[in-house]
């Protein structure tokens, strides 16, 4: 077993082009035949190809590949070859010769269709929904901010270790947070990944698309229709804060996405079997992919000191969670908490995956405005420290190995020295007291070199 070498790995956090580029082009085309899908694609494209989009929208017929060329100054050839890929990939248009035989671009007639009605009016709800009574238990903008904070804050203080959070959740989104790599599931206790860590320093819009991109993935194991689920998030992200949408015309498949959507705080309902549903601003903004267009006021609150003492000005129990992965937490107050880095606390988070790199970055990120003064910002006894205790631990790996000793010969145990280094299964000798250790792989062809030459012996 190789042991404590932690490669720190950014996770893949696909913009919605980045995604949709993934996707069969017989997806796309069902995709395209809901004007919202058509609307997100479009928004989300570089802009030189939305250029052409527009001047293309009420051509029929196929456009001259050079003409296209020619819309653009010469300066600009990259970004019209990066449109000219971008529109091709997602299947937007398509090669089309014009009359003579040279290359031409159309837009696919799904998309164009569709994006005709986007652009000017008409077509069916993208809701879906019927006229709706007054609902007394209206939800104002402030409480659907709210209620999408806590929810979402239960999926980060899952990841930390929560015991509380963890009644909270279902299985189903349990199951998705690990399937996501941010945490591992040992004998039914969780623990946070490097990846987990890195998640929590990603702004908030950034891990919800994040973790639906994960969902997604998972789609067609819950039985679940993709486009029918991509429309629906689509749809969603359109939606007005504040308004309330019907539930009565969605799918199975979309009723289901609806409840996790729910539990994730993306879509507040009152009760499971409730007809009616606000989207929240999470869902509203997933559209926009990574962008971080989810407004976040975290403000710096950390200070670390020479002697080790970490001080956190804060009352996010999250945060406090966060600092007691890598430190000792000595004392809590209202609004401030003191915790000790150690070797023995961060030597702890290292064997959980939680890398040197991550730790000093994580306190950098929330240092506190006057830390920010300082050049560097974290003292480099602190940083050097942290790096020590992380190279202290992978500076030895662990292999598996069987041992071969008690050989009657000096001559004996040179002979199968060599026979394992040259198979390069050889892990460790001392000639001296004739041991060898070779590898578990190849363990099995030296024992059956030594029965054989014994044998002819």
């Amino acid at each position: 077993m190789n042991g404590a070498s932690h490669a720190l790995k950014r996770l893949n956090c696909k913009d919605l082009i980045s995604y949709l580029k993934t996707l069969p082009p017989f997806i796309l085309e069902e995709l395209y035949n809901n004007p919202a899908t058509c609307l997100a694609v479009f928004r989300n494209l570089p802009e030189v190809a939305r250029h052409y989009v527009m001047r293309l929208l009420f051509v029929e017929s196929p456009v001259s590949q050079d003409v296209i060329k020619h819309w653009v100054v010469k300066g600009e050839v990259e970004k019209h070859e990066k449109s000219i890929e971008a529109l091709k990939e997602l299947q937007v248009w398509d090669h089309s010769p014009i009359p003579g035989g040279l290359p031409g671009w159309k837009l696919k007639p799904t998309f164009r269709q569709n994006f005709k009605v986007v652009m000017l009016g008409g077509g069916t709800s993208w809701t879906r929904g019927s006229a709706l009574e007054p609902d007394k238990y209206t939800k104002d903008v402030d409480s659907l901010e709210k209620y999408a904070i806590d929810r979402w804050e239960c999926v980060l203080n899952f990841l930390v270790g929560s015991p509380s959070s963890r009644e909270m959740l279902t299985a189903d989104i349990i199951n998705l947070i690990e399937y996501s790599g941010l945490m591992t599931n040992s004998e039914n206790n969780h623990y946070i990944t490097p990846a987990g860590f890195q998640f929590l320093l990603m702004d908030t819009a950034s891990q919800v698309w994040y973790l639906i991109l994960q969902y997604l993935d998972t789609v067609e194991d819950r039985r679940m229709n993709l486009v029918e689920t991509l429309t629906f998030l689509f749809e969603i992200s359109f939606a007005s804060l504040g308004k309330e949408y019907s539930a009565e015309k969605l799918t199975d498949g979309q009723s289901r996405f609806l409840q996790h959507l729910r539990e994730l705080g993306l879509i507040h309902q009152r009760k499971r079997k409730s007809g009616r549903f606000y989207p929240t601003r999470l869902a509203i903004d997933l559209a926009n992919g990574c962008s971080n267009t989810i407004s976040e006021t975290v403000n710096g609150f950390i200070v670390v000191e020479t002697n080790y003492k970490i001080y956190a000005y804060t009352n996010s129990p999250l945060h406090t969670a966060l600092l007691a992965l890598f430190s000792d937490i000595l004392c809590r107050f209202p609004g401030f908490v003191v915790s000790n880095l150690t070797r023995e606390s961060v030597r702890n988070a290292l064997a959980h995956g939680i890398t040197a790199y991550q730790i000093i970055n994580y306190l950098k990120s929330y240092a506190h405005p006057q830390m920010l003064k300082n050049k560097p910002i974290l003292p480099p006894t602190i940083t050097d420290q942290i790096r020590i205790w992380e190279l202290e631990r992978d500076r030895i790996s662990y292999n598996e190995g069987v041992l071969y000793n008690q050989f009657l010969s000096q001559n004996d145990f040179e002979i199968l020295k060599e026979h394992a280094r040259e198979r390069g299964v050889l892990i460790w000798s001392n000639t001296a007291k004739r041991m060898m250790v070779v590898s578990l792989e190849g363990h099995d062809d030296v024992r059956r070199f030594w029965k054989k030459r014994k044998q002819d012996s």
